[in-house]
Formats: structure tokens, C-alpha cells, sequence
């Protein structure tokens, strides 16, 4: 068998369609197709085999597209932002900006050796000003409309990170870049986006989109849409909120719980109390919000009393780790009869149980209980409301409560506004000044961007903190001194629109030009891991539902369809990636057997939707079988047919 220099051919073909600029878009009269590989982000020295993997899928579907007749856009770019460039870099004794280029030219080189046909015309890259300056215009602009505010509260803390996460960014209680460490939680004033006043707008629109049910599922649970009733707790004089599904058991009350993160917990706190509290806040210092519902479910009187809205019975209010700070005011009604949750927690601090709804069982009573009646059915020890049936005893009790002015029929949801402060350098710095006299002031969009400035120091807190040129700036308004921003904004910020920058990448003066934009989007096909589901993509809806109502486009969904693909694990098992040392680099592969050996492997070796584990002997198949394809091709002559 003849061996070939594929390596020559591959190089000959890739500088020819460099030349041509074949794969460069344009906008014509032809039926577009825009297709988009996830913005990759160049943390590390180059690609991995996880990634050749996904961008392989998005590459043959860009190709298919194009011999079908359509006009294909399939652009690249680089998340060039972000904690982790930041932190390789400080390993590594460079500056995040020369680390940055570093890794991007590494990335290009691999993804030009690969072939894959991207215009690269229209590359973009988040840590470029003529970048990040449009979103500082795009913080500007929801600051302006209301939904960029700034407000305390307990935040997601990594102390390898020395940063702020968002819940997102919180997996089984460790951070998502650090796996071996616990995520601690802390007050701090933070910048918020106000995603969830499109959080209605979300869940409905998920059924509109060609995406996996799976996918749908998930973010549908993530933005976690209900119906139930808000209901005014008297406190000390203070009315506190309380949201419920079940206001047909509102007569089982028998305990109010509020978080134990949450940030007004000690005005409820009495004074003999206090060292029960703080002694049991201690024990939970080191544990995120999101983690506190796989402990076991514990808490502490705090010496305050609720009067019931009804009743006027009052109602002892004890602090638990299982409630969320920020879902509703911080505090739910416990009903131990009917939720096993508060069941467990009234049997282990002997408190009361309360049957308001008959069960299944007859006769059952209170002391005769092994579990909670979470059913529905008739309602007993109800005064008024006795007889009638969960259902209209819902209706009949909010209608009460409303008559009362004690309550009301709502929507809630999960889903909570986006946390977007880092105390990193390495991100878009936030445009905002602080002026003692005019308090919190925007500056002008004819400023941007406000550049990160090169000259900071590392070490322990913010490094914007240790450049005095950069945070001593004047008060748009007074002109006085005033103090910059210091925190920068999340890399998810950064990933949530560049597929509408593709579209018009060097546009100077604008955004995007709304006529590009509106040609090339939606994206048609999407291609990205299962993991952006509940992060990344419910982001970049979001951002463009705000696009839309600013006038800038005429569609409200980044995608169309979403296709999920598998995942690459690694010569260990484990999922393949930089920070496991587990990677295996497509130029090492390429150099034994060419690109088109490696990608057959790779989108052969089972479905694309499918995990599949890396081997190296597996590739000599791919190569074996071009080997011969190619010689016969060589050897083969074609006789004419009468």
C-alpha cells in the first residue's frame, strides 16, 4: 500500500480556499442558513479532541448546507474574556492579554489544520475594546430602561477564583472551574440584570423553538414557573410576603421558616436567641444556597411571632437552611401536614401538625401521621372553608385574603435576576461611576469603551483597585472626582450576543446594522454541549428579547434549533478536558494521520448526540480506509459504455 503525504494535500487545499475566500458570506437574494459552532474560549494552549469533536459536526452541516444551494454564514470568534485566562495566566507569569493571544493563535492554528470552513473574515474576540465597548452600550441601555440595578445581597464566593459566581457557575456546591473547592457565601453590593422580567416571556417561548424536549425541559424547570398566592405576614409591624401553590392549607400553619441567608434574618432575631442563631448560621458559612437542599433539613427559633391574616393566631418564625434568600421575600408558611418537607423538620423540633385536608385514610389524625397528605381533597379544621374542596378552597381563600387586603393571586418563578459583578481584571469593565454627591451615574455612551487599563497588580482582592489613573474619574454629572466601578462583568455577559455581532463584525459606529442582522438571524442550527442549557442559552434569549424591544431586530429567539452533542471522554474515562490533564490535541493526530482521517474518526465512531470515549488505534481505521480510497482513486480507470 502506498503511503501519501496527506499533511501537503490538506495545506495545498486550505491555502486555496484561504485565497478564494470561498467561505466568506455575503448577503445575496439566495434563502440563507446561518450555522454556529458554542464561542469557543481559549483558556489553554489549544484545542482538545472535545472540541474537534463538536466543531467537526458544525463544519459538515455548513458544507451540506451550501451544496443544497443555500447561503451558508458559519463564522468564528473567541470568549476571550474570563476568570480562567486570567488565572492560567498569573500561573504562568504573563499578562491575561498576552496569555489570551497566546492560546487564540494556538486555537486558529489547530482550527485551520483541521479544515473546517469558517469565514474567518468575520472573526471576533470579547477582549477586544472595539468589542466589549458594545457592551458597555448594551449595560447603558438596560441601566437606562431599569434593568441593570445594583442592590447587597449573598453572593456565590470562590476563594481560588477570589470571585464572585453565579448560581450557574455552582456545581454540587464547588466551583465550576475549581472542583475541589467549596463555594462560601458572602453580602456584597452587586450589579444584577433583570432577566426575570422576561422570565413569563421564556418559558412560553420554549415551545416555539425546535430544540430537544430535554432541553425545553430543563430550562423550563430552570426558570421554574408557578401560579399561587402572595400572602401579608404581620411581623413586628412589618408586613413580610409569603408566596404558596397551597392556599388551601393556609389553616395549617404552624411555623413561618426564613433563609438562613437571608439579609434582614437579625431584625427577627431576639436578643436571647442570638448566640442560638449565629451559632448555627456558623455551621453553614461554607455552604452555597444552592447546596443547602442536600443537607439535612435543621434550623433555630428566632424568638419572633407572625400573626396569622385569618386567624390572628400567632406563629412562631424559625430560621432553616432550606428556604432561598430571594424566591418570594425569603420566608415560607409551613405546613407540616401537608408537605413532607416541613413534616420531617416539625418532627425533629417537635412542633406542631395541623390536618386541614382529609386523606385517603379515614380517621387519620395529626398523632397518627408517618408522613405527610401533600393530596388534595376536603378541607377540615378550616372554619369557614370546612367541606369545600382543595381546589375551589383555593379560589374562595385568596378572594378572602384579597377582601382582607392580606393577599393575592401571582406568578412566581425560579428563575432569579442575573448576577453579573466580578471582582476580576480580566473581564468588561462596568461604566458606571460613583459620586458622593450624585450617587450612582452612568457615563456617557460618546466616552466608550472605558478601557481596561494594562498597569494592575495581582494578588489578593480586585486588581482594577491597585490602578489609581483608572479609578479616579470625574462625575459625568457635577464634574466632581468621583470613584469608577471596579468590578467587570461575568464572560457570560460577553457570549450573549456575539452571534449577532458576526453578522456585522466591524462595524464601527453601531452595534449591527439591523438589515444584516435581520437577514442572517435567527441561527438556524446551533451547536453546543448540554451544559449551556440552564446558562449560557437562557442568556442569549434574554438579551435578545431586549434587542427586540429596543427596535434593533424582528425576531425574539437566538435559535431556532439547538442540537445538544455528546461529550468526549478521555484516555482515563473521564470527560476530556485541559484542567483534568486528560486532552488529546488534534495537530498530534493530524501530523500521524491527516485532518480528514481524524474527523472521520470522530463523527463515526457513534452518534453525534452520543458520549464516546477517545482511542488512538481507532484513527488508523479512519486512515486505513482514505488510504485505499485514495490509491484506488489513483489507480482506477473508467471505460466508456455503449
Amino acid at each position: 500500500m502506498k503511503l501519501v503525504d496527506f499533511s501537503k494535500i490538506e495545506k495545498k487545499w486550505q491555502k486555496k480556499w484561504e485565497d478564494s475566500k470561498i467561505f466568506q458570506a455575503k448577503e445575496t437574494k439566495k434563502e440563507k442558513y446561518y450555522v454556529l459552532d458554542m464561542f469557543p474560549y481559549p483558556s489553554g494552549e489549544g484545542l482538545h479532541m472535545g472540541h474537534a469533536f463538536v466543531y467537526s459536526l458544525g463544519d459538515i452541516y455548513a458544507r451540506l448546507k451550501r451544496m443544497q444551494g443555500f447561503n451558508v454564514l458559519y463564522p468564528v470568534g473567541y470568549d476571550s474574556f474570563g476568570l480562567p485566562a486570567e488565572n492560567a495566566a498569573i500561573n504562568a507569569k504573563m499578562h491575561p492579554e498576552n496569555y489570551t493571544s497566546k492560546s487564540m493563535k494556538n486555537f486558529a492554528k489547530q482550527q485551520k489544520a483541521m479544515g473546517w470552513s469558517y469565514d474567518w473574515s468575520r472573526v471576533v474576540m470579547s477582549h477586544k475594546p472595539e468589542y466589549y465597548k458594545w457592551d458597555q452600550w448594551i449595560f447603558l441601555k438596560m441601566f437606562e430602561k431599569g434593568l441593570a440595578y445594583r442592590k447587597k445581597a449573598p453572593v456565590n464566593w470562590c476563594s481560588k477564583c477570589n470571585s464572585v459566581l453565579a448560581n450557574e457557575q455552582v456545581v454540587d456546591g464547588k466551583c465550576w472551574r475549581h472542583e475541589d473547592c467549596d463555594v462560601k457565601v458572602k453580602q456584597l453590593e452587586q450589579w444584577f440584570l433583570k432577566i426575570t422580567d422576561y422570565a413569563n416571556e421564556l418559558v412560553e417561548g420554549l415551545d416555539e423553538l425546535d430544540w430537544t424536549e430535554r432541553a425545553k425541559v430543563v430550562q423550563k424547570n430552570w426558570i421554574g414557573k408557578s401560579q399561587g398566592t402572595e400572602i401579608d405576614f404581620d411581623v413586628n409591624g412589618k408586613t413580610w410576603k409569603v408566596f404558596t401553590t397551597r392556599p388551601d392549607t393556609i389553616f395549617g400553619v404552624s411555623f413561618l421558616v426564613v433563609s438562613s441567608k437571608h439579609p434582614d434574618l437579625f431584625s427577627l432575631v431576639k436578643e436571647e436567641q442570638r448566640k442560638d442563631v449565629e451559632k448555627f448560621l456558623g455551621k453553614l458559612r461554607s455552604v452555597s444556597e444552592e447546596d443547602l437542599f442536600k443537607l439535612d433539613k435543621r434550623g433555630v427559633f428566632t424568638g419572633s411571632y407572625a400573626k396569622h391574616p385569618l386567624t390572628g393566631e400567632k406563629i412562631p418564625i424559625w430560621t432553616g437552611n432550606f428556604v432561598l434568600a430571594d424566591y418570594g421575600s425569603g420566608m415560607v408558611m409551613a405546613v407540616p401536614a401537608h408537605d413532607q418537607r416541613d413534616f420531617e423538620f416539625a418532627k425533629k423540633y417537635n412542633l406542631p401538625i395541623k390536618l386541614v385536608i382529609e386523606s385517603k385514610e379515614d380517621n387519620l389524625t395529626s398523632s397518627k401521621m408517618k408522613r405527610a397528605y401533600s393530596g388534595f381533597g376536603k378541607l377540615r379544621n378550616s372554619e369557614g372553608f370546612d367541606g369545600l374542596y382543595s381546589q375551589e378552597a383555593m379560589e374562595h381563600i385568596t378572594n378572602a385574603l384579597e377582601m382582607k387586603k392580606k393577599g393575592k393571586k401571582i406568578t412566581k418563578f425560579r428563575l432569579r435576576d442575573w448576577l453579573i459583578s466580578r471582582q476580576r481584571y480580566w473581564g468588561t469593565p462596568i461604566p458606571i461611576v460613583y459620586c458622593d454627591d450624585c450617587g450612582i451615574v452612568p457615563v456617557s455612551e460618546n466616552v466608550l469603551p472605558i478601557e481596561l487599563p494594562k498597569k494592575v497588580r495581582f494578588g489578593k482582592g480586585n486588581p482594577l483597585e491597585t490602578n489609581a489613573k483608572f479609578t479616579k474619574a470625574k462625575c459625568p454629572n457635577c464634574g466632581k472626582d468621583g470613584k469608577r466601578e471596579t468590578d467587570t462583568m461575568d464572560t457570560f455577559v460577553n457570549s450573549s450576543w456575539y452571534f449577532l455581532r458576526y453578522c456585522d463584525s466591524k462595524n464601527s459606529k453601531k452595534i449591527f446594522e439591523p438589515k444584516k442582522v435581520n437577514y442572517w438571524c435567527p441561527i438556524d442550527k446551533y451547536i453546543g454541549g448540554p451544559e449551556h442549557v440552564t446558562a449560557h442559552l437562557i442568556y442569549a434569549r434574554f438579551y435578545t428579547k431586549f434587542f427586540r424591544d429596543l427596535g434593533l431586530i424582528n425576531f425574539g429567539e437566538p435559535a431556532i434549533s439547538y442540537f445538544t452533542q455528546g461529550l468526549v471522554y478521555g484516555r482515563d474515562g473521564e470527560k476530556m478536558s485541559k484542567s483534568r490533564g486528560n486532552v488529546v490535541e488534534p495537530l498530534e493526530m493530524i501530523k500521524k494521520y491527516g485532518a480528514d482521517s481524524l474527523r472521520l474518526y470522530l463523527i463515526s465512531n457513534s452518534a453525534p448526540d452520543k458520549n464516546f470515549y477517545w482511542e488512538d488505534n481507532a484513527v488508523q481505521s479512519g486512515f486505513k480506509f482514505i488510504l485505499n480510497v485514495f490509491n484506488f482513486a489513483k489507480t482506477f480507470k473508467s471505460s466508456k459504455m455503449s
